[in-house]
């Protein structure tokens, strides 16, 4: 991802946070509850999306944990 993409503000939609993270819907919605994932953000009436930059954040971050 360029840094480009992050400056836009690009929002993702759950099918794309799906794909990006590996994680299942219902691991990523505990994770939510847990506050160990970033929350979705409304984009109209019915539905939701993630910040594109909030997602590679939480990324990176899994990534520069020790396992």
């Amino acid at each position: 991802m360029s840094a480009s993409n992050t400056a836009t503000g690009r929002y993702l939609r759950l099918p794309d946070v799906l794909s990006e993270t590996g994680l299942g819907k219902t691991t990523i919605y505990h994770l939510i509850g847990e506050g160990a994932f970033p929350k979705p953000v409304k984009i109209s009436s019915r539905a939701v999306a993630w910040r594109e930059g909030a997602i590679e954040a939480w990324k990176a971050d899994r990534q520069a944990q020790p396992e």
